[in-house]
């Protein structure tokens, strides 16, 4: 989750998007994909649209632990439908946040793919709304230890859901040596074992992503924690515009923002891997608020120079510290996230499995 990586991030047409804008607000709702029955654009076994990327959002949970509802809301905002729903789960087993497939997340799954991040923690507040949490530990994971009582039962969870999901175990493990979680070599032996215990029980139904920060201070580490490409599906990096927040002071926009990173994983770990961001965002300027809705309206433009970037999965949670709103919930934020979403090039076909 983002609080992880609080130093690690600091990285003609317009008028006509505005115009679709206003026209959506008044009430004009559109839905339809450009490349609907287009089989050339036919999503492959791995989830990879090949005539553009997945459009997708990290949404938390509102207080009386509904995600149904807040997503409804964010997508009556953006004037669509999101493709992938990014969610977070610990090792817990519990019936709130580790419990894979909840009942909201296969509502959701009905008509837009899942993205299950699963941790090997155990979080002390409800939905992680503290960051704070408890490491079960890479070479425990590695061992088997847990595969009885806690990830056996997930995984025939996943199985019997039949229906692809993406799954992500300890996103952002670089930022995780640190708090305790173990060092590489135990991170890809924890991660081989939990896909071959994925395998072995049958549940063939998952994509796998391997996620980093994409903090190149710590590109020796990303390199040692890459599980292989046996092992690894797609790829995803986690880079921010993170401006006042935390202290940092340059604004970076959003190709500036975004390359570095996505360089670095073609060269050092996969040219051909497909790429997600999976999380990426902006704080605002307080100074220049356009700023934040065009850092969003930059995005349909860049993206066909990030080629191997599939899916762009929003982070809308503020974290803690002044001037980390980043979400997009309202002013020039929201209407430059609305006017990028609504480009042909995330608008594709959902695969219905």
């Amino acid at each position: 989750m983002t609080a992880r990586h609080a130093g690690g991030g600091a990285a003609g047409r317009l008028a006509v998007a505005l115009a679709a804008v206003g026209a959506l607000t008044a009430g004009i709702g559109v839905w339809a994909t450009v490349a609907e029955g287009d089989d050339r654009c036919a999503a492959d076994s791995r989830l990879v649209a090949p005539c553009g990327a997945w459009w997708g959002a990290y949404i938390p949970y509102d207080e009386d632990s509904s995600l149904v509802r807040p997503v409804h809301a964010f997508e009556k905002k953006i004037g669509r439908r999101l493709d992938l729903v990014y969610t977070y789960h610990d090792m817990s087993g519990n019936e709130l946040d580790g419990t894979l497939l909840t009942p909201d997340e296969r509502a959701l799954g009905r008509d837009r793919m899942l993205m299950l991040a699963w941790e090997s923690t155990v979080w002390k507040e409800p939905h992680h709304a503290g960051y704070t949490e408890t490491q079960l530990g890479w070479r425990n994971i590695a061992s088997g230890r847990y595969d009885t009582e806690v990830i056996d039962p997930q995984i025939r969870r996943v199985k019997a859901y039949g229906k692809r999901v993406f799954l992500a175990f300890d996103q952002e493990a670089d930022a995780r040596i640190k708090e305790g979680a173990g060092t590489p070599a135990e991170y890809v032996a924890a991660y081989r074992h939990l896909r071959d215990r994925f395998e072995r029980l049958g549940a063939d139904n998952v994509v796998w992503v391997w996620t980093v920060s994409g903090y190149l201070g710590s590109a020796d580490a990303m390199k040692r924690l890459y599980p292989g490409d046996d092992y690894v599906d797609w790829i995803g990096m986690d880079q921010y515009n993170y401006y006042l927040c935390h202290g940092t002071e340059d604004w970076r926009d959003f190709d500036e923002s975004q390359r570095p990173a996505y360089d670095w994983l073609r060269e050092n770990v996969s040219a051909d891997k497909p790429v997600m961001l999976s999380e990426f965002s902006t704080a605002p300027d307080p100074r220049r608020p356009e700023r934040q809705r065009d850092w969003y309206t930059a995005i349909p433009e860049v993206a066909p120079t990030l080629p191997g970037v599939k899916a762009y999965v929003h982070w809308n949670r503020a974290v803690p510290g002044p001037g980390c709103d980043l979400t997009v919930d309202s002013g020039p934020g929201l209407d430059g996230y609305r006017i990028a979403g609504r480009d042909p090039y995330f608008r594709q076909d959902v695969p219905g499995r």
